[in-house]
């Protein structure tokens, strides 16, 4: 499917690149370093996402040239080429129905829903399928590229922490680095860049910490968004504080939205549960460690909601079960 997907790009001309609403790392990364691939082969490229580029990913070469809009004229391209979506519904771009369309994808959620798709759940971040897919166009791999993609790497493996993670991923890294990527300033972009806000919205968020058992969940408010200052892209990477709790093996990370529906992260550690499949019945996706929904409000019925999933989900141990704990203000 790789060389489909290259023989499609060098019958064409005209390219839009784009991924998921709410970019994080993989998204921003991989669609900057895909919009430079074409780049190089002689293409007309726009790079578009529906919501901005978050403040920890506008230090990546040329993120300046990322449009946000949610309103497309597919009439101008010969194909859209959509990352790390399982329909064009997550890009919450309108006007691509009579597009082109290329799907490149990673999660165990990827749908065929593409004229051409190249979906592969083994790969440890679409950044990952966009190097492969450089190296088989034969462009050179740019410090500025290679910094998109260990970006992507980085962030999608949580710093290489989470489950999949392999020799091949590390020797990936390795070769991004040999390809000029810096890790120290990549890392130090991400993880030691937070605005006092996300620091502010933390502590709103454990304020709320609950745990039964093997489980925990947190959330936080529209109204904890306003007190704190905090912007949505501030939720990023919440859940692992609930997930990290010694014990802990499923958590869920829940954030009221505007409208009032509740977005639910969730996290399985020690291959404990599939929270792709979770996901899918909620309408989400994602891995298997990692992945995501959306609920009707309000929210405690979607707290009600996906713990009995999770104890459904959760199989039995023969430890005996921790008493409930509370953490509250």
């Amino acid at each position: 499917m790789l060389h489909t997907v290259l023989q499609a790009i060098e019958s064409r001309r005209r390219f839009l690149v784009t991924a998921h609403a709410r970019p994080d790392g993989d998204a921003v990364g991989s669609v900057l370093a895909c919009g430079m691939l074409l780049q190089q082969l002689g293409k007309q490229v726009d790079m578009v996402l529906a919501d901005r580029v978050p403040l920890i990913y506008e230090t990546l070469p040329c993120s300046a040239a990322i449009r946000c809009t949610s309103q497309i004229d597919s009439s101008r391209y010969d194909a859209v080429i959509i990352l790390e979506c399982d329909n064009v519904a997550r890009t919450h771009l309108s006007g691509l129905d009579d597009a082109f369309l290329i799907n490149i994808d990673h999660h165990t959620s990827g749908r065929d829903f593409a004229h051409i798709n190249w979906l592969d759940p083994e790969a440890p971040a679409v950044g990952a399928m966009v190097y492969r897919l450089a190296l088989e166009a034969g462009v050179r791999v740019t410090p500025e590229m290679a910094t998109c993609l260990y970006t992507a790497v980085i962030t999608d493996t949580g710093m290489f922490a989470y489950e999949g993670t392999d020799a091949a991923t590390l020797r990936l890294a390795a070769s991004l680095v040999d390809h000029g990527a810096d890790p120290t300033r990549i890392a130090r972009d991400i993880y030691f860049t937070n605005p006092t806000s996300k620091m502010r919205l933390l502590g709103a968020a454990l304020s709320t910490l609950q745990r039964e058992g093997r489980m925990s969940w947190m959330w936080i408010t529209q109204d904890d968004l306003q007190r704190t200052g905090a912007a949505e892209e501030d939720c990023e990477g919440l859940v692992n504080y609930a997930v990290g709790i010694s014990g802990v093996e499923l958590a869920v990370f829940l954030r009221e939205l505007p409208d009032h529906r509740i977005r639910l992260s969730l996290r399985s550690k020690n291959r404990a549960v599939n929270v792709a499949t979770l996901a899918e019945k909620f309408g989400g996706g994602g891995h298997e460690s990692a992945s995501g929904c959306t609920l009707d409000g309000p929210l405690p019925a979607a707290i009600d909601e996906i713990l009995a999933a999770f104890r459904a989900a959760l199989p039995p141990t023969s430890q005996p079960r921790r008493p409930r704990q509370t953490v509250s203000a």
